[in-house]
């Protein structure tokens, strides 16, 4: 897989977007940016794509948005005790996976917990970083030990200050050891790189050298004894005060297997600063030679269990329509946005599906919810999933739905209030299309309150006008096998400057937004569910 899928980059919306969230960059992520300026919009018009020999009214499923809010604060609920995040491969990711099963059971679905052995990294211990200024008041015989009196002391606050990045392994660096720093500025100069050998390496984010798999690609092959990110970039002065808040990032585990002679390097730590704690992080170690401590715990060699929950409703062929959401979040953060939002979303669209079941009975085609695990760390359970299915797949998928961050922030006046529709066919974008008019037609108030923007990405894989490979549904649209393009339609929503902190928590959430994606992608689907002419 390509190495920014994992990597998370940042890419700033257009102005037209407001502020629009952050996608996962990847070698077509250009296309957000190029695509936004090239393809016509339909907040307030519609695009004709192909024509409908009659117009048709869609049945506009419900949305109850308190129940989506609960579905939402459950799956938080459920989030590691001192970290918050579910992280992939957790004991907190199997009760969220098992929760999610027993709501679709409780619906009335079919249901089956799809689990698989993947690359996965764990973090075992609370990490812990200091740095030390000796005090030399008993010369050098013992610097930074209980004897240095007169040494100076900073502790930097995980989570806050740094966090632990995807695939990093494992350190003990010890005051004693002094190990030097290397300020690698922003990762561009190979001379600095190769002065680097057996220190640790600092380097600021925004530099061009691949993001988190380019950095630790680097490090190996310079032969890094750990390596530091500092988030100049992303965030600053948006959500804790001047500062850049550090997030978590993936790290391509293929790419760097390879780097490092066929496995993974696991002695080199690789964390991420904030930028006033880089700044100061800097200035001890490099300015005043100071010693640093870094203790982290984790292990990136094992295969790990991720689950991947699906709830399934039979029809009369089958064809198949699946909706899903990532339901693993960072570790560090509990992921209210990214993307509880999302798995919140498919679970409220599952309960009002589960209505219209009861009531107008089986279905022509079949309908399936599913929410993935080891999303972050690599697109891990939809690839997984495809994979294991890949020839049915091929055959009867008619359409895969991705709610990923479909989501508004609750101050949408400095955050923006847009919601981005898009699909790579052109049959159904012109049903979405017609569903949003149909939509703001029967919820003004919505509508006038939100701007939903709707597009095609229906080029080649790589090209600017062609689908993201960048959350669940790229395996869904690229993975099926030679030659075959799966159909799909997606939802990002604006305002998460939260994304991959430890601060995307439920003060952010606006559960009335999700109401969107869900009411016109799930009448989509219910449309689907039950016609026989697409």
């Amino acid at each position: 897989m390509d190495e920014e899928i994992f990597d998370a980059e940042i890419v700033e919306a257009p102005s037209s977007w407001a502020n629009a969230i952050p996608f996962r960059n990847n070698p077509l992520a250009p296309a957000i940016g190029v695509v936004a300026l090239s393809l016509i919009f339909v907040s307030s018009m519609v695009i004709v794509f192909m024509d409908f020999s009659e117009p048709i009214e869609y049945e506009l499923i419900g949305f109850d948005q308190d129940r989506a809010r609960g579905y939402a604060q459950d799956l938080v609920d459920l989030g590691h005790p001192e970290w918050e995040g579910r992280m992939s491969g957790s004991a907190e990711e199997q009760a969220t996976a098992d929760y999610i099963m027993n709501l679709f059971d409780s619906l009335g679905y079919q249901t089956e917990l799809n689990s698989y052995e993947v690359p996965m990294h764990s973090i075992n211990s609370e990490p812990s970083l200091r740095v030390c200024i000796p005090g030399g008041l008993l010369g050098t015989a013992a610097p930074c030990s209980p004897l240095d009196a007169g040494a100076s002391f900073i502790e930097f606050e995980h989570r806050i200050d740094y966090v632990i990045q995807g695939f990093s392994g494992q350190s003990d660096i010890n005051f004693g050891d002094n190990f030097g720093v290397t300020d690698l500025g922003n990762g561009t100069d190979d001379s600095l790189w190769a002065s680097a050998a057996g220190t640790v390496g600092i380097v600021d984010a925004g530099g061009s050298i691949g993001g988190n798999t380019g950095i630790m690609t680097k490090a190996i092959e310079n032969d890094l004894i750990s390596i530091i990110r500092v988030n100049t970039d992303y965030n600053c002065g948006k959500i804790e005060g001047d500062d850049c808040v550090p997030i978590f990032k993936g790290t391509g585990f293929e790419e760097i297997k390879e780097a490092n002679g066929g496995s993974v390097p696991t002695d080199m730590a690789f964390i991420a600063l904030s930028k006033d704690a880089g700044e100061d992080f800097r200035a001890a170690m490099i300015e005043n030679e100071g010693r640093m401590e870094m203790m982290i715990d984790v292990t990136n060699d094992e295969e790990l269990t991720i689950r991947v929950p699906c709830g399934t409703m039979y029809g009369k062929s089958s064809e198949v329509v699946i909706a899903g959401g990532h339901h693993d979040t960072v570790y560090h953060g509990p992921g209210a946005v990214d993307d509880t939002s999302g798995t919140a979303s498919v679970l409220e669209m599952a309960t009002q599906m589960a209505e219209i079941f009861a009531e107008k009975g089986e279905p022509e085609r079949t309908v399936k919810f599913c929410t993935w695990g080891g999303e972050e760390e690599g697109l891990w359970g939809s690839k997984a999933f495809v994979e294991e299915n890949a020839e049915s797949l091929a055959e009867n998928l008619r359409l895969y739905i991705n709610l990923d961050m479909n989501h508004v922030d609750i101050d949408m006046d400095e955050r923006g209030n847009s919601v981005r529709l898009f699909g790579n066919d052109a049959r159904d974008v012109q049903h979405i299309t017609d569903l949003t008019e149909q939509y703001k037609s029967e919820f003004p108030q919505m509508a006038s309150k939100y701007t939903i923007d709707v597009y095609a990405l229906d080029g080649a894989k790589g090209e600017s006008d062609g689908m993201p490979y960048n959350s669940d549904h790229g395996p869904f649209v690229y993975d099926l096998g030679d030659d075959i393009r799966g159909r799909a339609v997606v939802c990002y929503g604006s305002g998460s400057w939260e994304y991959h902190t430890y601060l995307d928590d439920m003060s952010r959430f606006n559960e009335e937004s999700l109401g969107i994606s869900v009411t016109i992608y799930g009448s989509y689907m219910n449309y689907l569910a039950y016609s026989t002419n697409t």
